[in-house]
């Protein structure tokens, strides 16, 4: 049942964040406006694999009856305009996500990383750079379209109006960008509310303020005044969850509005098809390598193809690669290459020995939770962050595709199938990430409700981000307990000169 009018009076956040290694993390933002009970959800999703997880989620709301809208970009790569779980909102705006452009960049990437392959120490510093300007450009150009979207968004009276009229109950967002986060406060913020929401907050990393904040600064100086900081839509949020747990993360101080639902997406596996069930089969007691390096990455050059391929015609295991690219000449007949492959289904198979991966989020977790080896690839983004906190679990082989030819990435795949530390670590993690007293995925979604039945969830909130810069790193006190040590050790020596001057000098100017 739709919550009354009264009931949407206020407006309090909830966020999504994903981890921090490579600036790129995952999050959700929601802002919660009455009770949870069938309620009207507004979503502004990022697109590409962020989708793929925010679908999860869209999915179980809609299946627990709450109405949902999602807010997509004219170019959306991933979000479809018509589905079953969600109305669409289409606007007629690039969301710096187009296919084909980003394709490009993840290719011109790769390029550049192979191009270093066997240089000088200088030279694969410049590869570097060169990689890194490349991200900082696309990112930028992300961003761009992304401010130039709300901008769209804002002045269009008739959509603006028609978003006050639905009276969303949340926003689900995704903060890796500001126009979710900015767009809830459109809706709720009256000017009161904005003086009270002013909050002073530095960037603490030029990467952060050179790629995002310049393409929202003038947004958020136009829409809600020069004395808001970007950063202040998201430290406002009154619940995060994260998407990871302590099973893959290193343990660190957390707060109590931090929720960690690592694997929501993560479920038992179903039936393969036949063909695929056959070929499995057939791998008798070696098993099956799996390799696939995501949905962006189709296909490789085709020299780092050809030496993958002779790599898996040297073993005994078969292997299911999930490759588009132009089939390399010494495939093996071990080998099947397939456009599309049941990753989750795959991995849960009893014959399934090492997951050859480029260490996207999902994947990891979806390994973990499954307890399978990694061999692992990475490429872009925080893919080699996400292999390293496997590989110091003692679950990964890791290779640098810059470097790799049949022989390295032969004695990886070795290294995981027979070395038996690496498949007990995995299913040691797979234990403990199932060993949970709610799913993950059910825990997220209760989460989002809490804050909807609750009007916010300001109790569990950080008060550290009301507090300016030299109240929170104790400066004041410590301004004051040296003013004190100063007056005391100034007492202190004045009363000794005092002292001095009355027995020492007293004396002398007597006995003369």
């Amino acid at each position: 049942m739709p919550a009354s009018h009264a009931t949407r009076r206020s407006l309090r956040e909830v966020s999504m964040k994903v981890p921090q290694s490579s600036l790129i993390t995952f999050a959700l933002l929601l802002i919660q406006l009455s009770s949870a009970s069938g309620g009207k959800i507004l979503v502004f999703p990022l697109d590409g694999s962020h989708w793929v997880n925010m679908k999860v989620l869209i999915q179980e709301l809609h299946a627990q009856g709450h109405e949902v809208t999602v807010v997509r970009a004219s170019d959306s790569w991933y979000v479809s305009e018509k589905s079953p779980l969600y109305t669409s909102i289409t606007v007629p705006s690039p969301g710096g996500f187009e296919e084909n452009y980003f394709k490009a960049f993840l290719s011109r990437q790769l390029e550049i990383r192979l191009q270093g392959k066997h240089t000088s120490f200088w030279s694969k510093i410049w590869t570097h750079i060169q990689i890194e300007q490349l991200v900082v450009n696309q990112m930028s150009q992300l961003h761009k379209g992304m401010s130039e979207m709300i901008i769209q968004m804002f002045e269009d009276k008739n959509l603006m109006q028609s978003f006050h009229e639905a009276k969303y109950d949340v926003v689900l967002t995704d903060p890796g960008i500001g126009v979710g986060a900015m767009l809830a406060h459109r809706l709720q913020m009256t000017f009161p509310q904005r003086i009270k929401n002013v909050l002073s907050y530095i960037f603490g990393m030029y990467t952060m303020s050179y790629i995002t904040e310049p393409h929202y600064k003038p947004v958020v100086k136009k829409y809600f005044g020069p004395s808001v900081d970007y950063s202040t839509f998201f430290l406002d949020a009154d619940i995060w969850l994260m998407r990871n747990d302590f099973v893959f993360e290193f343990p660190r101080p957390t707060m109590p509005n931090i929720v960690y639902i690592a694997g929501f997406q993560c479920k038992p596996p179903k039936p393969l098809p036949v063909d695929l069930e056959e070929f499995v089969q057939s791998s008798g007691d070696h098993g099956v390598i799996m390799m696939t390096l995501g949905t962006l990455v189709e296909k490789l050059p085709q020299d780092v193809a050809e030496e993958i391929a002779a790599a898996f015609s040297q073993l005994p295991q078969k292997v299911v690669w999930r490759y588009i690219g132009q089939k390399p000449a010494n495939l093996g007949n071990n080998t099947l290459l397939v456009n599309w492959l049941p990753q989750n289904d795959l991995l849960g198979h009893p014959k399934t020995r090492v997951f050859v991966t480029h260490g996207g989020t999902n994947g990891v977790q979806e390994t973990i939770y499954h307890g399978v080896p990694v061999v692992g690839l990475p490429l872009f983004f925080d893919q080699a962050d996400n292999l390293s906190r496997i590989k110091a679990k003692g679950g990964a082989v890791i290779v640098d595709i810059a470097e790799l030819d049949r022989h390295m990435f032969a004695d990886a795949l070795m290294t995981a199938l027979y070395n038996s530390s690496y498949r007990e670590n995995m299913q040691k993690l797979s234990r403990l990430h199932r060993d949970q007293p709610l799913k993950p995925l059910d825990q997220a979604v209760f989460w989002i409700e809490y804050v909807i039945r609750h009007k916010g969830a300001r109790h569990l909130q950080t008060q550290s981000n009301k507090m300016s810069w030299f109240v929170y790193n104790s400066v004041d006190v410590l301004a004051a307990l040296l003013a004190v040590a100063l007056l005391i050790t100034f007492t202190c020596i004045s009363i000794v000169r005092l002292l001095w001057r009355f027995v020492f000098v007293g004396t002398k100017v007597k006995h003369e």
